[in-house]
């Protein structure tokens, strides 16, 4: 049945198999392309959001009286909220797929939500979502003059606010820990650059000195190397409600001090150029032989990998795979003495930037 005639009857509710017909494949990549600058959105995540976005518009076209929806030629932000099942939202995400459930679209939904896309809400009997504005992508803009980058040292007083909030949109989908506030990662961050403040770099946009990316490079005290052949979990502190720090920091000149913990390591999406990438690897390893200065006997670089972005980097820079979980966090291992070694402008040469999902 077309969907013309399916949608004669206006009583009769737009199916999520009808959507491509109402806004072709063509304008939702056109969304699709927009969103990927946004951080912690992956192509996959931002596909979903796009057809979700236009069946909403379409349910609420027929909610507000018109008798069969029109097609839509841009999207705009939802009058209010639309109710939208989760059996729906699987037909729009998986509806030609073999893979996905009811459950499966429901924690999409989730992530969406907690990236700040959505906001979902139950009027007692259904789920409810609106789309939040987005004006970057309902507007049209200028295009974007070039921005330069530059490594830099941290400073606690103009950058804890935005890299706690990088932080927090990147990392707590995966922790599901809704005490993992940007306040109290902006407070931890201060606290470990008034203690090693070599510890912390970002990468810092030149024309509004905003930083874009976070690295965390923390000199860890002998008692604590055991966490290191532990589930990664359990040493999580930035994105978790756990009270104090499962992993002490070593002081300079501690001679059993052996490993640096990367315990963050990011660049925002919509910066994620080979150049810059290049740039911010070089610095970590500038940063690792003054580290190193510090600490005579540092030899081992340990990391827990939790995004999927990063795995064709982690294997092009050598890191090896130690203890994992029955999730998709892992320990990754490198000693030092290779990672200095390393040609970083080669390295980013053999990866494909941006296309995870």
């Amino acid at each position: 049945m077309s969907p013309l005639k399916h949608l004669s009857n206006s009583n009769e509710p737009i199916e999520p198999e009808y959507l491509d017909h109402f806004f072709p494949p063509t304008q939702q990549r056109t969304y699709i392309s927009a969103l990927l600058g946004r951080g912690g959105l992956t192509r996959r995540r931002a596909e979903c959001f796009v057809r979700l976005w236009a069946y909403l518009l379409l349910k609420q076209q027929q909610e507000l009286g018109t008798a069969q929806p029109e097609s839509l030629t841009q999207l705009y932000p939802t009058e209010g909220f639309v109710a939208c099942t989760h059996r729906e939202a699987s037909g729009l995400f998986y509806g030609h797929k073999d893979r996905g459930s009811d459950r499966a679209a429901g924690m999409m939904v989730d992530q969406l939500v907690a990236l700040g896309l959505l906001e979902k809400r139950f009027d007692g009997q259904s789920l409810c979502i609106k789309i939040r504005p987005l004006p970057e992508l309902v507007t049209p803009s200028e295009p974007a003059k070039p921005v330069e980058l530059k490594p830099d040292i941290f400073n606690p007083r103009t950058d804890a606010i935005p890299i706690a909030s990088l932080i927090a949109q990147t990392y707590i989908w995966a922790t599901k820990d809704e005490s993992a506030t940007p306040q109290r990662i902006a407070r931890i961050l201060r606290s470990w650059s008034q203690e090693y403040p070599t510890c912390l770099r970002v990468l810092r946009r030149c024309d509004n000195l905003n930083p874009v990316g976070i690295a965390i490079l923390y000199p860890t005290a002998g008692e604590s190397e055991e966490v290191f052949f532990r589930p990664p979990a359990k040493s999580f502190y930035l994105t978790s409600n756990v009270p104090s720090d499962p992993v002490k920091m070593a002081y300079p000149g501690d001679p059993d001090c052996t490993s640096v913990y990367v315990r963050a390591w990011y660049v925002d999406m919509a910066f994620m150029h080979p150049k810059y990438l290049a740039e911010f690897l070089k610095d970590t390893q500038e940063t690792l032989a003054q580290i190193q200065a510090d600490f005579p006997n540092l030899c081992d670089i340990y990391s827990p990998v939790i995004h999927p972005l990063y795995e064709e980097l982690r294997m092009a820079l050598g890191f090896q795979r130690t203890n994992e979980e029955h999730r998709p966090w892992y320990w990754v291992y490198l000693s030092i003495d290779r990672y200095l070694e390393l040609d970083c402008d080669q390295v980013v040469k053999t990866i494909k930037i941006g296309t995870a999902s």
